[in-house]
């Protein structure tokens, strides 16, 4: 299946808490502030890949959030850091803002990496707060907000070749044939509902891509056979 547009909500993840906590232990009187930071969200990082031909992995997706970060603790222990949520896109992906339609970022190399939502600081513990006049602070912070937005994802490039033709004429056999494409294949109209995708790679080391285009019949654009 071949997927070239998606439309998802992107949400970093929100900075751990911040904690108000003391030092008790025997034999240290008035052991002072012990609260730990809280650990930072993780951000939402896109990053280019030649694996995926289509953003066929974010079909059934609609919203896709980064983990929170962990809250501090006693003992000036700090949260841990949420994991970063990377997303792997195509070659010549562009990401749009959903709003206004500007292009935030064009993978054109495969080394391209874009941090799209950065995720929440952690809050500080109370630890941070003491003072000479202020000894038993109860003061801490709370984790900030990790960002959010809404993007949309438009593949452009679809393949180098297509193959057009009638139903049952072969086009599936042959771009199995040619590449790894897991296509269906099978004796009856219509087989291949939506297109398929393959990379044939020639003897000279170049790469192309072809497209396995569901069969066309006459009259297809008033709905006949797959519209």
């Amino acid at each position: 299946m071949f997927i070239d547009r998606v439309h998802l909500l992107l949400s970093a993840g929100k900075g751990g808490d911040g904690v108000a906590a003391f030092r008790r232990e025997k034999f240290i009187a008035k052991g002072g502030p012990y609260g730990g930071d809280g650990g930072h969200g993780g951000s939402i990082i896109l990053k280019a890949s030649s694996h995926p031909f289509s953003l066929e992995s974010f079909r059934n997706t609609k919203f896709i959030k980064a983990k929170n970060g962990a809250s501090g603790g006693s003992n000036h222990r700090t949260g841990k850091n949420g994991p970063n949520c990377i997303l792997e896109l195509p070659l010549g992906t562009l990401v749009r803002d959903a709003a206004s339609g500007k292009i935030l970022f064009d993978f054109t190399s495969a080394e391209d990496s874009y941090i799209i939502c950065k995720g929440g600081k952690g809050g500080k513990g109370n630890s941070h707060f003491k003072s000479p006049t202020n000894r038993t602070p109860q003061e801490f912070t709370l984790g900030t907000m990790g960002e959010e937005r809404e993007v949309v994802f438009e593949l452009k490039l679809i393949a180098d070749i297509g193959l057009v033709g009638l139903p049952n004429a072969g086009k599936s056999t042959l771009i199995s044939a040619l590449t790894p494409s897991p296509a269906k294949i099978g004796a009856y109209p219509f087989t291949t509902l939506k297109p398929n995708l393959g990379q044939i790679t020639f003897p000279s080391g170049e790469k192309a891509f072809i497209a396995d285009i569901p069969g066309i019949i006459k009259n297809a654009h008033q709905n006949k056979g797959l519209g």
